[in-house]
This record gives structure tokens, sequence and C-alpha cells, in this order.
């Protein structure tokens, strides 16, 4: 039993908890706010430009029923659900933030692999969701 937990653990590593969302916010300001805008209510520099228009950040929990939609948010970030905005997908981020992968626990529950800055991120935008 003993050696089937460590096989586990070395397999799945432990779900983070070690979130930092002031690097999150040097991510979003560097990567995201020339569309979301530096508040993240979608109105950036480019937002005029965009066909599909970048959503409102500060609203994704309200929109989700109370629950921040880690799933959702991760897989939009690093490519695993693509959005089209303007004629093409949204920028996709994952290859920009490779490296650490650690698991995050999603809104299910379950764990999710992402890398440590999209971990930043996350905790950066749960800071800015409207109540």
């Amino acid at each position: 039993m003993k050696h089937a937990i460590l096989a586990l653990c070395m397999i799945f590593p432990a779900v983070t908890s070690a979130q930092d969302a002031s690097q999150g916010q040097t991510i979003f300001q560097f990567h995201c706010a020339t569309c979301h805008g530096l508040e993240a209510t979608g109105n950036g520099p480019m937002a005029g430009a965009l066909l599909v228009q970048p959503t409102n950040l500060t609203q994704l929990t309200a929109k989700n029923d109370g629950d921040f939609p880690i799933t959702r948010v991760i897989m939009r970030i690093d490519g695993r659900d693509p959005l089209v905005s303007h004629g093409s997908s949204m920028p996709i981020f994952g290859t920009f933030f490779e490296g650490y992968d650690v698991a995050l626990r999603t809104e299910t529950g379950q764990p999710i692999m992402t890398s440590k800055p999209i971990v930043d991120l996350m905790a950066y935008l749960e800071t800015l969701q409207e109540k």
C-alpha cells in the first residue's frame, strides 16, 4: 500500500496551494491587458480591432453560478480550448508558460496540470472577481 501511494505521488504531484497573485498581476499586465484592459473589463486598446470582444474577466465567477471556472480559464489560456477572436484564435500562451508544471485543484475538486505562471495568473484573476 505504501508503495502504491508513493507511485501515485510521483505520477500526480501534490495539488499546489502556493499561488502568487502579485506575480499573476505582472503576467496579466504583460500578456493580457492589451486586449482585456488593465482593469480586466475587456476594454484594452486592441479591443476595438477584434471581431469578438474580449471577455470581462471580472465577471467570470458571476457568470458561472458563483464558482470561478478554473478549468475553462486554464484551457483558454494554454490553448486546449481555443477561442476565435479576430479571425484567428486568442493568443495561446501555453508555450510562454511551459516548464514548471503543477497540479491545480479545479472547481470540481479534480486536479488539472498546468504551469506555475498560469496558476499565478489564475490567483490574480480570482482577486478581480466582482461579488
